[in-house]
């Protein structure tokens, strides 16, 4: 742009010269001296700075007080009258009776428009700038209000909340469209659980009753009194099977109700340190029994929302759990504890522990690893923790207690 407006005033200086250059050669070089004086008069509507040099160099004419330049276009310095040395873009003119004209334009005027330039480039670039990241700031606010609507969802979903859906818009852009998506995968998914949940709930409901019946039918015939011993024991351990399954069934159907979250609706506050005080004052003796030692650290007054029953069967499997899988001898340690605005409840012990691989296998139904085998159970304890541990927003963790196995339960939104 600079070099735009010093060729539009080069064009200005050329054409004012040659107006005069023919004036001169009309007229003569008195006429030329006219000329330049009555331009010089007209100073405050005309920029221009004039001189006429004489073959010899001297200023015979016009006010711009300078050497005489070479002919054609040259920066110049000048005395201005009223502000001392200037620089100009001079044109210069040899006439022929070896005299020569020149005529100038401040340059002070193109160094105005630079900065005037440069000034409206500064703020333009400065408006880009600042649109620029106001609307990074909107389009962020905007990516983090969608972004956390999917993720709100995604989590509640995680927690046991199934029949949470992502939200949809009216826009229809790329996020609904992609939430729509995975509403769709979502109630194909929770469809399928219902089934399976339902099916699982129902065989174990169905064959309640007739078991129900099996047992009594067998008590009956203890109290009537069979042939002879070995008859009594028989029907003694069929009970005992019996029982078996009808636990077994019975922990399918709790866990069943767990994961269906209606639970959820009749959480009141519980206070966690009272019940997992009792608990482990009430296993203590158990467990010294079997040969090992409880022990427990409690942090008073620690406060949560949610279903004490439940509470109550999470701590009491976990601590059945180390004492079940572990040798005599083994310690164990109980420990609640407020942490980071919440709760955790760590039970430890010092015996074989849980390999690595395996730590995310123990909680799924009906697991049991080679060295659990000969231990009563079906594995489906710690899947009735998992299913707790989800319907209160709690994060189970399995780690390496060195020696044993850590299991941690940490629980949000602990009131003091």
């Amino acid at each position: 742009m600079h070099l735009a407006f010093e060729r539009q005033l080069e064009g200005v200086l050329r054409d004012e010269a040659s107006s005069l250059v023919l004036e001169y050669r009309s007229d003569g070089p008195s006429e030329l001296r006219g000329a330049i004086a009555e331009r010089e008069a007209m100073r405050s509507s005309n920029a221009l700075f004039y001189a006429l040099f004489s073959p010899d160099g001297r200023r015979i004419a016009g006010s711009l007080r300078t050497d005489r330049p070479d002919t054609g276009f040259r920066t110049i310095t000048f005395i201005d009258p009223r502000e001392g040395p200037d620089r100009a873009l001079a044109y210069a003119v040899n006439l022929s009776d070896g005299s020569t004209l020149v005529v100038a334009a401040d340059r002070e005027q193109l160094e105005q428009i630079d900065k005037t330039v440069l000034a409206m480039f500064g703020a333009g670039f400065a408006a880009i700038i600042v649109l620029g990241l106001a609307g990074a700031l909107l389009l962020g606010s905007y990516l983090r209000r969608r972004l956390g609507a999917i993720s709100g969802a995604a989590e509640a979903i995680v927690i046991g909340d199934i029949s949470k859906r992502v939200p949809i818009g009216s826009r229809g852009d790329e996020f609904d469209r992609l939430g729509g998506s995975l509403n769709a995968m979502l109630d194909r998914i929770a469809g399928l659980v219902g089934n399976l949940r339902q099916v699982s709930s129902d065989i174990a409901h169905d064959l309640r009753t007739p078991l129900a019946r099996l047992r009594n039918q067998l008590e009956a015939g203890l109290r009537e009194g069979a042939a002879d011993t070995a008859q009594q024991e028989v029907i003694r351990n069929a009970i005992l099977r019996v029982d078996e399954v009808l636990s077994l069934f019975a922990a399918i159907l709790r866990i069943s109700e767990v994961e269906s979250g209606a639970v959820r609706l009749g959480f009141q506050n519980v206070d966690l340190s009272d019940l997992v005080r009792d608990l482990a004052e009430s296993y203590a003796p158990a467990v010294s029994d079997d040969g090992g030692s409880l022990r427990w650290t409690v942090e008073p007054g620690i406060l949560i929302d949610g279903d004490r029953e439940l509470l109550a069967q999470a701590t009491i499997n976990l601590i059945e759990n180390a004492q079940r899988h572990t040798p005599p001898g083994t310690a164990i340690q109980v420990t609640l504890s407020r942490r980071n605005g919440g709760a955790r409840l760590l039970v430890a012990d010092d015996g074989p522990g849980v390999p690595a691989a395996d730590r995310e296998r123990i909680v799924q139904r009906f697991t049991r690893l080679e060295g659990s085998r000969s231990t009563p159970g079906y594995g489906l304890g710690l899947n009735l923790v998992a299913a707790i541990a989800r319907l209160h927003g709690a994060r189970l963790a399995f780690g390496d207690n060195a020696p044993g196995l850590v299991v941690t339960l940490e629980f949000p939104g602990v009131a003091a």
